[in-house]
């Protein structure tokens, strides 16, 4: 398992490197200096790609705790800690912002515990964008409750859910429940923590009953000398539970969780680039298409010898793609581009293959109109005929995969053999049932 994770870990890596050095081509390129517009716009993602290969490299796992207001997230991280390090209190909205401590369990891995304001707190919006940010650098989530799910709470966590990373549904102040009603709590909160009424209820490793704040006791003393008092004592907190599950969690797939946390800040990051280079390049990139969509239908058009026809407008394509390539600042090789034409070609659902075979029909039909010609004056009729609805079934098809490339660059920058949503997949294809991330790939899986 130890390998498994560490090959998860170095593929991880291997991609994020990857991803650099390819928009590290766009400053050798020239693209960035000569385009400030254009590296103002990606340096924040640049940013991102930077420090997350480097939170990788330091193997440290953020572990961030969210709730309601009162649920005690503070005390649940300072039950873990062993020290009161994160302020509590009886007021709602003690914490006022992310707070992290760092936390070395059993000794050997480093983990970074984040506290967060309650999720219902004043101010909701600015809030919620905190939120967000915290959850985006989180590679495991705590999300504390100290009863039944509230219609908020629930809301909360099906948003939680939808950002892609595991979680541990963290039943708090157990100390305040008759041992029947907390049970009938715990399977409640077993199907409703689940996200939705299909899942299947949490695994022991997504659900933990803890009392990291107990209330104080009263006590009865007798003394030697016959006297009876009463006096108030505090437990200890009922953590260790959570402890041995986060634990168990790390070691036995905790760097795979860094590494598809890594993998999904990068994913977005380069969705980001792509997204803003593409938009910023538009007209351009629309001139691009046209100028070969002429360029196409001419040559095509005017060419007596049909499979010449195929073989010329087949490099018309290839060079148009590895136009809008280097447009978008993507390195790319002829054998790319192919790979790349042949994909839009039959995933245009045989349109285009359609449209080729036609425009071969025409082509042989003009070549034999150019050959009689010199017999028969009307033949030149014929030809101009085949050559004009061929330049307009070439320029078609130009057009087409000139709009797909467009596409296909802007989504394609994931994949490939070390792209960010390829290893995402290989990742998710190798956890095992026993696994926290094994729900991950049962309920995100059929995205990648």
């Amino acid at each position: 398992m130890r390998n498994l994770q560490e090959t998860h870990l170095n593929r991880a890596r291997a991609s994020l490197r990857q991803a650099l050095s390819w928009y590290g081509y766009l400053r050798k390129s020239g693209r960035l200096s000569s385009n400030p517009e254009l590296a103002g716009l990606v340096k924040p993602e640049l940013e991102v790609l930077n420090s997350t290969l480097k939170k990788l490299d330091s193997n440290i796992i953020r572990i961030a705790a969210f709730g309601l207001v009162s649920r005690g997230k503070s005390a649940v991280l300072n039950a873990l800690l062993g020290e009161k390090i994160l302020q509590t209190g009886p007021l709602n909205g003690v914490t006022q912002w992310p707070r992290s401590v760092r936390w070395q369990p059993g000794g050997q891995v480093l983990v970074e515990l984040i506290d967060t304001p309650g999720l219902d707190e004043i101010e909701g919006e600015s809030r919620a964008d905190m939120a967000r940010e915290v959850v985006h650098q989180a590679d495991l989530i705590l999300f504390v409750v100290s009863g039944d799910i509230t219609r908020t709470e629930y809301q909360a966590l099906l948003e939680l859910r939808q950002s892609q990373k595991p979680l541990i549904l963290v039943f708090n102040k157990i100390d305040l429940y008759p041992d029947r009603d907390k049970s009938a709590i715990y399977e409640n909160l077993q199907q409703l923590g689940a996200g939705h009424s299909q899942a299947k209820p949490l695994l022991p490793d997504e659900i933990v009953m803890v009392a990291a704040e107990p209330a104080p006791m009263e006590v009865r003393v007798e003394w030697t000398d016959g006297r009876v008092s009463y006096e108030w004592e505090t437990p200890l907190p009922q953590v260790d539970e959570l402890k041995q599950t986060i634990l168990n969690i790390l070691n036995r797939e905790g760097r795979s969780l860094l590494a598809l946390n890594a993998l999904i800040q990068a994913r977005s990051a380069e969705a980001a680039i792509a997204q803003k280079t593409i938009d910023l390049g538009e007209q351009q990139a629309e001139d691009i298409i046209w100028q070969f969509t002429k360029y196409k239908a001419l040559a095509v058009g005017l060419n007596p010898i049909a499979f010449l026809d195929i073989l010329g407008g087949t490099v018309a394509d290839l060079a148009l793609i590895r136009a809008l390539a280097r447009l978008y600042g993507l390195p790319m090789t002829s054998y790319e581009a192919g790979k790349i034409l042949k994909t839009i070609l039959f995933s245009s659902g045989g349109l285009l293959l359609s449209e080729l075979g036609s425009s071969l029909l025409l082509g042989l039909g003009k070549s034999t109109a150019a050959i009689t010609s010199g017999d028969n004056p009307t033949n030149i009729t014929a030809f101009a005929g085949s050559a004009i609805a061929q330049a307009g079934i070439a320029g078609y098809g130009a057009y087409t995969v000139g709009k797909a490339a467009q596409v296909y660059l802007e989504k394609g920058c994931t994949w490939g053999q070390l792209g960010a949503s390829s290893v995402i997949q290989e990742i998710l294809s190798q956890v095992d049932q026993n696994t926290i991330l094994y729900r991950l790939r049962q309920e995100l899986g059929i995205k990648y």
